[in-house]
């Protein structure tokens, strides 16, 4: 009876053993005489084939484990997702603790654009990391320098999982499908190191989406400590001084919008013709939604500093432009200052909107009740 010793090497050394070795196979027994042909065996395909082939039909066999790790591990390398993902399953079925087999599934998913599979395999393969990076420190010191390496790799792993669902986001082009892998994400690993980097992100997808109250709600919780997105700035701003919230926050985050746009470069790719066009544009409506609210609390020479400011930007909306005129007509005759009032007052009754008729017959009466205006 001849023995053949089969020296179990492990292919991924980050993580040690992963696998309990086998030595000692008989090759006159079943199992000997269908796994010797297989490690001799020099065709990947073939090898593969072979080593699938022994752990159906010998899954409980000690070494089964290492067997499907090697025939995962050619597959990997031939770039077969389907039976990367296929084999994984089975080693994670005898080993559920296994962190690199869930890697590779977690890889093979990517590449197949599966996003249900990322999900899957994010969570399968955090876990497991998790496990390994928790392991107590070993008493024998000569397998400490093994566990630390098998610790720092593990939390690496883990790290990876959180860039993967990032990617996935990242990537995708449905806003909803954005919304779900980023919500994912905060769940996944509150302290991500992408949480930061996806607010951006996820605030604009929830408003692709139509997720307008998250949107809002994501905005308030970013701006205390982070006001460089004027998208997130105009529209806490709007929101609140359409509902006649916060005042005192509307008038500074105006001031600080305005500030933005004049410091903040062109975003790469935007040409500088357009960003100037979209700095004024912004620029406007900071100046304008200040100085509407400042109207409303009549608070007349705050009124006239914003909208003036706000005049020359908002002529992109005709009707936003008329109502500043209107306003400015308004208050400037509440500051005594006649002609600067029947200025604005002409230039709103030139444009057609709400404003027209009201601005023409207050016109009217300035030129009535005041000789010498022109």
């Amino acid at each position: 009876m001849r023995t053949l010793v089969i020296l179990m090497a492990l292919t991924a050394a980050a993580y040690g053993q992963r696998h309990k070795a086998v030595e000692d196979v008989d090759t006159e027994k079943p199992e000997g005489k269908l796994l010797q042909p297989a490690l001799q065996e020099n065709d990947p395909a073939k090898k593969a084939a072979l080593l699938e082939q022994f752990a159906q039909q010998f899954p409980k066999f000690d070494g089964t484990p290492w067997v499907l790790e090697q025939a995962q591990a050619i597959y990997v390398k031939a770039g077969d997702t389907d039976k990367t993902i296929a084999v994984g399953e089975k080693l994670l079925a005898l080993d559920p603790d296994d962190p690199e087999a869930a890697l590779q599934n977690l890889k093979a998913s990517e590449n197949k654009k599966d996003l249900a599979g990322v999900k899957k395999w994010a969570a399968v393969t955090s876990v497991n990391s998790r496990k390994m990076a928790s392991a107590p420190q070993p008493k024998d010191a000569e397998q400490v320098d093994s566990w630390k390496s098998e610790v720092a790799y593990a939390k690496q792993v883990d790290q990876y999982t959180d860039y993967a669902i990032y990617r996935a986001a990242s990537e995708s082009r449905d806003p909803k499908i954005t919304v779900e892998l980023l919500e994912l994400l905060q769940t996944h690993n509150p302290q991500s190191e992408y949480i930061p980097k996806a607010q951006s992100q996820l605030f604009v997808s929830y408003s692709q989406a139509g997720m307008n109250d998250k949107a809002l709600a994501l905005a308030e919780k970013t701006l205390p400590g982070d006001q460089t997105n004027e998208d997130m700035l105009l529209l806490v701003i709007d929101s609140y001084s359409r509902n006649k919230k916060e005042p005192e926050k509307v008038h500074a985050y105006s001031e600080k919008l305005v500030e933005l746009m004049t410091t903040k470069p062109a975003p790469a790719g935007v040409a500088e013709a357009a960003w100037t066009a979209r700095k004024n544009q912004v620029t406007g409506l900071a100046h304008y939604m200040s100085g509407t609210l400042y109207y409303r609390e009549a608070k007349y020479p705050a009124t006239d500093k914003e909208l003036r400011a706000a005049l020359p930007l908002v002529g992109f909306n005709q009707d936003i432009k008329a109502e500043v005129l209107y306003d400015l007509g308004f208050v400037n005759f509440k500051m005594n200052k006649a002609q600067d009032a029947a200025n604005f007052y002409r230039d709103c009754s030139a444009l057609k909107s709400q404003f027209q008729a009201t601005a023409t017959k207050n016109l009217q009466e300035i030129k009535a009740h005041s000789p010498g205006i022109k």
